[in-house]
């Protein structure tokens, strides 16, 4: 009987750590594996206690109840928890060698506290500790490993233009567009996505960078003062770009001052030969700047594309893109002109940005079941969102948005958006819980509905809208947000 409760104690104690460890890595993945990040800055903070703290404590309190209270209490909460994700954990090697790392040791404890018969309890803490600190550590040796192969394939390269892109909004429209432009005469790659990260863009040079790219366009996120200086001091691109810039993760970087400074550290590019810089970042002179901004006229934006002219060094462009958004015009504007740095000519440009494909995820125009589908679930900054709103009231139909509304930015902007969304929409369907005490007070529409669980969405469209309709998905925000 005793062997048999020992049996028990042990496997539970395995299964409940790795129940932990899970939750962990999950977050940490989410929060760009920053510890200090999923505890002080998680969107859902009180998950925390549910699903870590509270069984933590248990362990050690409820003594021989704590089995019961696993098998029928903890793991059918992070079952539920885990399967209502719409962001699950992605088994990376880095995941992967956490786990084993985590299996082995919790392993090791309780073989070891079986042998000796010295442990009143397996425990739980060491373990977890123990994986998530040597987990960092083997982390850190085997990133800079994968920087210094990576920064010696790039200098291998001896020909090889790097154009990189960063500021608050529009980074991955720009980067799609210039490549896009420029792959019409050049070996051009992208990074795919969003990969915006010192690791991503490490991992990304050192696995899909081919040899014979004679052009990589990239782009640079920032939580923090100094991650532009990291990846620029990575890439050293001869060509960089500074668009917009506004109180996007205003959180993190306290003031629009703290933001400007860490997006112009792309400036200490050592082989920096030109630095295209929006007008609204600064006005500050300097010999490789070229200011743009200011050079697009007589937009007229709709929901079959652009018609806009361009003042290309003295000569007016006119010029039609299929792409949706009148703001995506700045962001063509400056593809157009590292394009003519490039040796492109204006009869080539016109071409190509008549050819332009609409990023996945931002403003993609899809039809289905003649209803029109707008989606905007990449696009997290207000004007981008007011863009969007702006295209849906050209539309005669019955008009549906659903949204998070806007996330890591201010009441105020929020504010601004209903306001907009009140004047166009028949139907609000808010997404998840962080806006939406915001949205339920202020939200003036025919049919308002607000959604803890994703989950729910695809039933309640199918109900509420037909064919006729627009709908519009502006920004889709993962649920642990």
């Amino acid at each position: 009987m005793e062997n048999y409760e020992t049996l028990i104690n042990f496997v539970v104690n395995v299964l409940f750590v790795l129940v932990l460890g899970w939750y962990l890595i999950t977050n940490l993945q989410w929060y760009d594996y920053k510890l200090s990040r999923v505890v002080l800055k998680h969107h859902k903070a009180h998950w925390h206690l549910i699903y870590f703290i509270i069984p933590f404590i248990a362990y050690y309190t409820t003594d021989k109840f704590f089995t019961i209270f696993f098998i029928f209490a903890v793991l059918p909460a992070i079952y539920l928890w885990h399967r209502k994700l719409d962001k699950k954990l992605v088994l990376t090697w880095r995941v992967k060698r956490f786990l084993i790392l985590l299996i082995a040791l919790v392993l090791f404890q309780d073989i070891l506290c079986t042998l000796k018969e010295a442990c009143a309890t397996y425990g739980v803490f060491m373990p977890l500790a123990v994986a998530y600190i040597g987990s960092t550590l083997i982390e850190k040796y085997l990133f800079e490993v994968y920087k210094r192969n990576a920064k010696y394939k790039l200098h291998s390269m001896k020909d090889l233009q790097i154009v990189c892109i960063t500021g608050s909004y529009g980074k991955t429209s720009i980067k799609n567009f210039v490549a896009q432009i420029l792959a019409t005469k050049y070996k051009v790659y992208a990074t795919p996505r969003s990969v915006n990260t010192i690791g991503g863009l490490v991992a990304d040079v050192n696995n899909s960078l081919p040899q014979d790219t004679q052009v990589y366009v990239t782009e640079a996120g920032a939580r923090q003062s100094g991650d532009i200086y990291t990846i620029t001091k990575f890439l050293e691109p001869q060509t960089v770009v500074v668009g917009r810039v506004g109180e996007a993760h205003i959180e993190y970087f306290k003031s629009l001052q703290n933001i400007i400074a860490t997006k112009l550290e792309i400036m200490h590019s050592p082989r920096l030969q030109t630095a295209y810089i929006h007008t609204s970042v600064t006005d500050e002179p300097h010999e490789k700047v070229k200011f743009f901004g200011n050079e697009i006229s007589n937009v007229l934006a709709d929901i079959n594309g652009i018609d806009f002219e361009i003042d290309l060094e003295g000569e007016i462009l006119k010029l039609h893109t299929d792409i949706l958004g009148g703001f995506q015009t700045m962001n063509i504007a400056v593809a157009i002109k590292i394009a003519k740095q490039f040796g492109m000519s204006n009869e080539e440009i016109t071409q190509a940005v008549a050819n332009l494909q609409p990023v996945e995820h931002r403003l993609q125009k899809i039809e289905a079941g003649g209803k029109i589908i707008i989606d905007d679930g990449y696009n997290g900054n207000i004007d981008g969102m007011l863009e969007g709103v702006r295209i849906c009231s050209l539309h005669s139909g019955e008009k549906v948005i659903v949204t998070p509304g806007l996330v890591e930015s201010s009441n105020e902007l929020n504010l601004k958006l209903i306001e907009a969304i009140n004047d166009v929409f028949d139907t609000v369907i808010v997404t998840g819980s962080l806006n939406a005490d915001l949205f339920d007070k202020n939200l003036n529409v025919k049919h308002k509905f607000i959604l803890a669980d994703k989950s729910k969405l695809t039933d309640l469209l199918a109900k509420q809208t037909k064919a006729g309709d627009i709908i519009l998905f502006a920004n889709d925000a993962p649920n642990f947000i």
